[in-house]
């Protein structure tokens, strides 16, 4: 079985994004991906940079015209789509995103839980903390789990996503700078310790604060670079996924089953 990471420079144009979002797929679809997963807020420049009210005028519901034609593209090509998008839910504002399975409907939705607020992300200012809890979604071809950006760098949730079963973690990101270092580390290890393949998809392109720097990977359950990293312009990512594999390491690393949840009882008192 074989994912896909889609990044690609954004621009202050949504639909352009969009239009360089679809054709980029189409790509992925040639070459067999059956899972596909965009940067975070795909469709987007990077707006969280700094203060500004009116960029809540660029979320939409999961009803929108993004969603929309990405769940046809999702039907017609009999494929998985995770979709990070800037969702809007009532007077509620979440970087979410949506799951859409081979038929073209939306298998659910998750919502970025760790929000970060330090310069260039100001985050705080427009996403909630999500409210979905840590979802494994169940799609034709494996379970799945997502960790947005800044949820990669607390454990928990991907321990979490693991003990429900998920085979894949993807993780969406848009990260700028020199953090690949880290950003590799961290995720290989969160693959080692809970046994599953983790794809992370950064964003890539000079916009007028950053310069994110794409670099996206993918990881095996023994923490070994099945796929990239790509480099620092538009690209496909491709990973084959071996599920024979994935059992094998469960059985010769037995670590979930080794846990000792009994005496883990300050992580809950801790503050």
């Amino acid at each position: 079985m074989k994912i896909a990471g889609i990044q690609f420079a954004c621009s202050k144009d949504k639909d352009k994004n969009i239009e360089s979002a679809l054709r980029t797929l189409d790509v992925a679809v040639e070459k067999g991906a059956n899972i596909v997963c965009f940067q975070e807020l795909f469709n987007l420049y990077w707006f969280p940079k700094e203060r500004n009210d009116h960029a809540f005028e660029m979320a939409e519901e999961t009803t929108g015209f993004t969603v929309s034609a990405m769940r046809e593209k999702a039907k017609a090509a009999g494929i998985v789509i995770v979709l990070p998008i800037f969702e809007r839910d009532g007077s509620r504002y979440f970087n979410s995103c949506v799951v859409l399975d081979e038929r073209g409907e939306i298998g659910g939705i998750y919502r970025k839980i760790h929000v970060p607020n330090i310069p260039l992300w100001e985050e705080k200012l427009y996403f909630a903390e999500g409210d979905k809890g840590f979802p494994v979604f169940e799609t034709k071809y494996g379970k799945v789990g997502i960790q947005i950006s800044w949820d990669n760098l607390y454990p928990e949730g991907t321990r979490i996503l693991a003990l429900k079963g998920a085979d894949i973690v993807f993780a969406p990101t848009a990260c700028a700078f020199k953090s690949q270092h880290i950003w590799q580390t961290v995720i290989s290890g969160n693959a080692i310790t809970n046994g599953l393949f983790i794809m992370r998809v950064n964003r890539v392109g000079s916009e007028e604060m950053q310069d994110f720097y794409g670099m996206s990977f993918c990881v095996n359950p023994e923490g070994e670079l099945i796929g990239g990293p790509t480099g620092i312009t538009d690209s496909v990512l491709l990973a084959d996924i071996d599920f024979e594999y994935l059992q094998h390491v469960k059985r010769e690393w037995p670590l979930l089953k080794e846990r000792k949840p009994s005496v883990y009882g300050e992580l809950l008192t801790g503050t």
